[in-house]
């Protein structure tokens, strides 16, 4: 898979593999969720045998994959094939009636080309190894299930036949498997940057293929950009970009990197904290991961759960800064509690101030059909919502530092140096939601109570963050 994305990715994770990118702790996250998901998969076939790939050596996993044949074992997990000097695992090799059924297992909620290709390599394998397969398969996440009571397997996973259009890719197959055996003892092959970096997947190579490119280049450009077509004309730097190829926005970017050049609209800003009103609440959510599997009941795959949020109050101009948190008992779904929590704390008729409203928006829906008893104090929040990000979304205050973006995470150290991420020991959403879950599993209670206080201290900024961008908006 890695050779059809990009030749050059596969020869240097052949012959140089110290040159990988780190993996990211999201990155390792979902590596574990897409782990978890075909370990639960195996409960469609159960009672099989496994072939494990840690501690046994290929030659060990295709000789225990032959004896769980020659045995009769019905379900083997990670089967082991060879052929052709190519080597694969099949996440569920099953015996049916008609012959072996291979089933490659998915986190996706749909059929997607690189999944054919990637059964249409297993199936050429198997099939090449001597191994009589009945139907190729794919087994993926059904994204219209929704949780109640324990995982039911059967309605989590859908199973698609693909095997017509994994028997028609078998040439393709083939004449990739040689393109890539011929190149894998030859030089390595000269593939400039590209699309491919990151379609369909990102590149495990990229730092490395990436390096001869600055900070601040034509890749830096937010908004629609033909980007490598420029790239391809020799254009990276920020200051060889031409200036009619940009929009608005981009030359405000552009200008800004190179002349450390500020933009405020007064007016704008004016006419934005004019909509605002007393008592002022600023508000942000801390959710799950977009997991495969729901964690909870009533809710479907990739859907985030609320299981935190801070919030600072400031009840008049001249008032003292409040602040209320809330944090989610770890292994407990943590919705009424918290429902019941924020419309305790929120104050009545509130101006309730969010970075990019649309998130925190959509998690109140969710909650309020969820728990119908909170929905009229949830949805009158709701309409109370406004968004600290529409100033800088819409460019009345850019500055330079931003560089074409208008999170939190590059508005405020350009707003507001003094405060920062830097030191914390959790210092964004997907560490927090990984944090979170990570102390289900844990027996150290001080180490659990050390999480949670990272997690509200993390949170805590958040809204902090919120209360002094407002300041310095106030003070243009």
């Amino acid at each position: 898979m890695n050779g059809l994305q990009c030749m050059k990715s596969l020869y240097l994770h052949k012959h140089h593999p110290d040159l990988k990118d780190d993996v990211s702790e999201e990155q390792q996250a979902k590596f574990d969720a897409g782990h978890d998901v075909g370990e639960l998969a195996q409960q469609l076939f159960p009672d099989g045998s496994e072939v494990p790939y840690e501690g046994l050596s290929l030659k060990e996993q295709l000789e225990k994959t032959q004896y769980e044949i020659a045995k009769g074992t019905k379900n083997i997990y990670e089967a082991a094939f060879q052929h052709n000097n190519v080597f694969c695992k099949v996440d569920i090799l099953h015996r049916g009636k008609k012959g072996w059924e291979m089933y490659e297992v998915k986190s996706g909620t749909k059929l997607k080309d690189v999944y054919e290709d990637d059964i249409a390599f297993q199936y050429y394998v198997l099939k090449g190894s001597g191994l009589d397969v009945s139907e190729a398969c794919l087994v993926h996440i059904n994204r219209d299930y929704v949780r109640d009571g324990d995982v039911d397997v059967f309605e989590l996973f859908a199973v698609l036949d693909i095997t017509e259009t994994v028997r028609d890719r078998q040439e393709f197959i083939r004449s990739a498997v040689r393109e890539m055996q011929d190149m894998l003892v030859d030089e390595m092959p000269e593939i400039e940057i590209g699309p491919h970096c990151s379609y369909p997947y990102e590149c495990d190579f990229h730092g490395h293929c990436w390096g001869h490119i600055p900070e601040h280049s034509v890749f830096s450009i937010g908004g629609k950009l033909d980007r490598f077509a420029l790239y391809e004309r020799g254009i990276v730097r920020l200051e060889k970009v031409p200036v009619d190829v940009l929009n608005k926005r981009q030359k405000m970017q552009v200008e800004g990197l190179l002349e450390k050049k500020d933009h405020v609209d007064r007016k704008a800003v004016n006419r934005f904290l004019n909509t605002l009103w007393y008592p002022l609440a600023f508000f942000d959510f801390e959710t799950t991961m977009m997991l495969p599997v729901p964690l909870f009941d009533g809710t479907r795959p990739y859907q985030g759960t609320p299981f935190q949020y801070s919030l600072h109050v400031l009840h008049e101009e001249s008032a003292e800064l409040e602040h209320f948190e809330y944090l989610g008992r770890e292994g407990t779904d943590p919705r009424e509690d918290l429902c019941r929590s924020l419309v305790e704390q929120m104050p009545p008729e509130a101006c309730v101030l969010t970075w990019n409203m649309n998130f925190e928006k959509g998690m109140l829906k969710c909650l309020a059909d969820r728990l119908p008893e909170y929905g009229k104090q949830l949805n009158d929040i709701i309409k109370n919502v406004r968004d600290l990000m529409t100033p800088f979304k819409a460019r009345h205050v850019y500055l330079w530092q931003f560089n074409g973006s208008a999170s939190l995470k590059s508005v405020l150290p350009a707003m507001v140096p003094e405060l920062s991420y830097d030191e914390l020991d959790i210092s964004d959403g997907s560490s927090a939601a990984d944090a979170w879950i990570s102390t289900w599993q844990m027996k150290d209670t001080k180490l659990i109570k050390k999480t949670r206080r990272n997690l509200l201290e993390y949170c805590r900024l958040d809204t902090l963050a919120m209360v002094k961008i407002l300041e310095k908006l106030r003070s243009l």
